[in-house]
């Protein structure tokens, strides 16, 4: 299932001045007047603690704090670390459970990947919260890492203290769950916060015959995704990951366990659902609501190549003409792809057979085989397969083994693959990534020659995709309803697309031999990519983008994630962590501090 082969956005983007937004000049009133802290600590400074206070710790946690070191920081033919990391690089799994590595190796001019110098390993929320409590008392810089997808490089940090969750992993299944001081029942799925889609899907869906909605990458950490919104294939029908929330357990700065949910201390509950991981608490534990699982999930690829600039106008119009008239429906998602004068077809569908997909595509397949000007550059497959089986590593292996690559260590579990189509996104290095949400509106007959136009030019400069799955017009009106109720930028719910573009190269490691990333090819590709979606965004002027699917530069982030939230965002961070003990770039309340999050700066006014 390839899905994110274009990513990635643009650099050297001029930073608008934060204050010059309204939503933000509120938010600056809701954070002000409550800071206590001056700036954090590092290795060497006079308030790092001693090797007797990292001990305490250590006892703390019951001896899992790990000190970190990067298996590439003294490599040699002779080091078996190294030789065991060079030989696992393009391996999500084993990049997830090292805990000094990340999914992404850096960003050009933005972020390197470092590890933090120590690591509590997390088993339970105890260990959480003695981690808290002991960055908070000693002003150290804290990061969370869960699967550790991060292109903005949140889940690393040098000179920091890591909690890592990876170990915290169980997960349980609810034929009547009810929510902490509410009413009502609900099939719901509680999973701890160190488990991946991967594991999720196998236990809701493969063996539970249920779905929850989640990632499509199947190494995602769940608890990343839902505090950043939560968009799947299936999204156009099950709404995001966040808006299917149910109830959460929450750490919060002071140390303090939370349960939250819609009754109790809901506004860190909203916060929580889309307002970025990272930004609030440590969340460890969350309960989502299942659902009932379709009979068939399938696919649709192919390559439609046009041979004219002329005519591949023509081929985007047409599309989405089609897409707008057959596809605008909670049954379909995933993307389009434009680039070189090619139109790439990979779309998944819910509670469609084969046949009656195949019926959706005819007309449009017909009109492109009654034009000389169009060849099939891969010829247009419909897959369709009992959807119990959407997620199961034993099925692919035995009908499609070219799809799946498999955890590639001998002591793996059978269910932990990965979509071949994802592997080039794991340790890459990345030059540029940009997205926005395209309104609804764009659709309309009367807009969407314009629509066309600013495509066909927009492919031009770079390629792009139209995630379709990853704006929420055309969903149902329940599936709405969720996903409204979340923090993330209300521009998702009336956009029909998520256009994402991006580049990236081989995985570049500090250290890591052979690792040269062409830097001046990086910064040429990322100026291009800025072409594309600025050509786009003619036709969509000031349009939101995906907290965790944006620009590394974003330019009024705190309008262009959240929106009108963005105040309401701030009000509860003020709420729940006054000293701002957590830090992520371009997260809530990070305005606040210099880029690496050491310095609290004066705030203007």
């Amino acid at each position: 299932m390839h899905r994110r082969d274009l990513l990635k956005a643009a650099l050297a983007l001029p930073l608008l001045p934060w204050a010059l937004s309204p939503a933000v000049a509120a938010a600056r009133e809701a954070l002000s007047g409550v800071a206590t802290w001056h700036s954090r600590v590092r290795p060497g400074d006079p308030g790092w603690p001693t090797p007797a206070q990292w001990d305490e710790l250590s006892r703390a946690v019951g001896g899992r704090l790990q000190r970190l070191q990067s298996p590439f920081e003294h490599c040699g033919a002779s080091d078996a670390a190294c030789q065991e990391a060079l030989k696992q690089v393009r391996n999500p799994y084993y990049l997830g459970d090292t805990p000094s590595l990340t999914q992404t190796s850096g960003w050009v001019d933005a972020w390197t990947s470092r590890p933090s110098v120590y690591a509590v390993a997390a088993e339970n929320t105890a260990d959480v919260v003695a981690a808290v409590n002991f960055a908070h008392k000693h002003h150290l810089r804290l990061v969370v890492k869960g699967g550790g997808h991060s292109y903005q490089g949140t889940s690393d940090a040098p000179d920091s203290l890591l909690i890592w969750t990876r170990h915290m992993n169980h997960i349980a299944l609810h034929d009547a769950f009810v929510p902490q001081d509410c009413e009502g029942t609900h099939t719901a799925v509680t999973v701890e916060a160190g488990a991946m889609w991967v594991d999720a899907y196998t236990a809701v869906t493969t063996q539970g015959g249920r779905y929850v909605q989640g990632g499509g990458c199947m190494t995602v950490g769940v608890a990343g995704l839902v505090q950043s919104g939560g968009f799947g294939s299936f999204s156009k029908r099950f709404g995001t990951a966040s808006g299917n929330l149910l109830e959460a357990e929450v750490v919060t700065a002071d140390g303090k366990v939370h349960t939250v949910n819609a009754c109790r201390e809901p506004e860190l509950f909203w916060a929580i659902k889309g307002g970025g991981g990272g930004s609030i608490g440590v969340v460890t534990k969350l309960t989502l609501l299942t659902h009932d699982l379709p009979d068939t999930f399938g696919a649709v690829f192919g390559a439609i190549q046009a041979d004219s600039d002329a005519a591949y106008r023509a081929l985007i119009a047409q599309a989405m003409r089609f897409y707008r008239d057959a596809l605008f429906n909670p049954h379909w998602g995933e993307q389009l792809k434009f680039h070189e004068n090619m139109l790439h077809l990979s779309m998944v569908f819910q509670g469609l057979s084969q046949q009656e997909a195949e019926q959706v595509w005819a007309p449009f397949l017909a009109w492109v085989k009654a034009r000389s000007a169009y060849r099939f550059k891969e010829d247009v497959r419909v897959i369709a397969l009992p959807a119990r089986h959407f997620w199961n590593a034993d099925f692919f292996r035995q009908h499609a083994p070219q799809l799946i690559v498999p955890d590639s260590r001998p002591d793996a579990p059978r269910d932990h693959v990965l979509w071949a189509g994802d592997e080039g996104q794991v340790g890459q290095f990345i030059h540029g990534y940009r997205s926005a949400w395209l309104p609804q509106s764009l659709l309309d007959e009367r807009q969407l020659d314009a629509l066309s136009d600013a495509m066909f030019q927009a492919s031009k400069h770079w390629g792009y995709s139209l995630h379709f799955n990853k704006g929420l017009a055309g969903a149902p009106a329940d599936a709405m309803a969720r996903s409204r109720d979340t923090a993330m930028n209300p521009g998702a719910m009336g956009a029909f697309a998520l256009a994402i573009t991006g580049s990236e190269s081989e995985p570049a490691f500090p250290g890591m031999p052979g690792a040269s990333p062409d830097l001046d090819k990086a910064r040429r590709d990322a100026a291009r990519i800025d072409q594309s979606m600025d050509t786009l965004l003619r036709v969509a002027p000031g349009a939101g983008s995906y907290v965790s699917e944006s620009n590394y530069f974003e330019r009024d982030w705190q309008n262009s994630f959240w929106g009108s939230n963005y105040p309401r965002l701030a009000a509860a961070k003020r709420q729940y962590d006054p000293e701002g003990l957590f830090f992520v770039h371009h997260g809530v309340g990070s305005e606040d501090w210099s880029d690496d999050g050491f310095t609290r700066l004066k705030r203007p006014g």
